[in-house]
């Protein structure tokens, strides 16, 4: 493999992880203060409707954008009003609003736009455009490191740069901060943070809300930076890979963002080199297309048990009287 190839894999990994990372992300602050959000696919399926159906109706990208994340953290509210206020079952929860995003965004995509649940493609100012670093096009032709930096690292969307900043902010808000730490605490001993005074609901709600933020990111990085409108489904189990691969890091954001960006190497993998032979015998296209999936099913089966959530997670709270 040359450099040019194996740029361009990096290239389409790196794209293909920013919707896993902002969606782990996002699974990372809820269930640290104990909400388990099996949700996190409907809110990056429904931040994605909306924020090209707005997009294609207003023309501007950052409406579309506000549209996505507004509408994520109605559904995350959902959530939370569910398993937060009246202390239901948060994986039945999530479920259910997988189910109602799916179903959703099709009829509301055939009711306004009549071409079977998509939108109109986007183009121009409705999507957001690769944005060139500085000095990117004077280094090209510096060997190696040039290639690097004006193949690898220019030329992505500003979401993609927001996410992966998104890491090292994320990792100093959990574990630098007093709201990190009272956040973390509710994740596992809620009694005690409620004996000390704090709101465990309101830290509960904030986490969620920040998780819809998140998602809706993902979700209008997915219809409006990686493709140029909605089609039905496009989250394509990314919300699942992403608790994958939260599962897979310990609820750690720099581990989170190796595991996603794996992940996103694996897709870029199976769409870049379909057609590969090992020992004379030929790999089918499905399987390479899988890889990011059949991951997934490994790492849930021989992790699930080394990793360990936060201990109050998935219980709702109830207050001592």
């Amino acid at each position: 493999m040359d450099l040019a190839m194996l740029l361009q894999l990096l290239d389409s990994s790196v794209r293909l992880a920013t919707p896993l990372l902002l969606a782990c992300l996002a699974g990372l602050f809820s269930e640290r203060a104990g909400i388990f959000d099996i949700g996190l696919e409907g809110k990056i399926l429904v931040s994605a409707f909306f924020s090209a159906a707005v997009a294609a109706f207003t023309g501007s990208v950052w409406i579309g954008l506000l549209a996505g994340i507004g509408s994520s953290i109605v559904f995350a509210l959902l959530h939370g009003l569910a398993s937060i206020t009246f202390r239901g079952n948060q994986l039945i929860s999530g479920v259910a609003i997988n189910f109602l995003a799916s179903g959703m965004t099709v009829v509301l995509g055939d009711s306004w736009f009549q071409i079977g649940g998509r939108t109109p493609q986007l183009e121009g100012h409705a999507r957001f455009q690769n944005l060139t670093l500085p000095f990117a096009e004077q280094v090209r032709d510096v060997p190696v490191l040039g290639a690097i930096y004006h193949d690898l690292l220019s030329g992505h969307s500003i979401l993609v740069y927001v996410g992966f900043l998104l890491v090292p902010l994320t990792w100093w808000v959990l574990f630098r901060t007093r709201f990190g730490l009272r956040l973390r605490a509710v994740g596992e001993n809620p009694a005690a943070v409620d004996t000390a005074g704090i709101s465990v609901v309101r830290m509960r709600y904030t986490a969620v809300i920040i998780c819809g933020v998140l998602c809706g990111i993902a979700g209008a990085y997915l219809a409006t930076g990686l493709s140029a409108g909605f089609v039905r489904e496009m989250s394509a189990g990314r919300g699942f890979i992403a608790l994958a691969a939260l599962i897979f890091s310990k609820w750690r954001p720099w581990y989170a963002l190796m595991a996603c960006f794996l992940f996103g190497l694996l897709d870029a993998t199976g769409s870049l080199f379909q057609n590969i032979h090992v020992a004379g015998i030929s790999v089918p296209v499905q399987f390479m297309q899988a890889l990011p999936y059949i991951l997934t099913v490994v790492i849930l089966a021989g992790f699930v048990g080394k990793a360990i959530p936060p201990r109050a997670g998935g219980e709702p709270y109830v207050k001592e009287r």
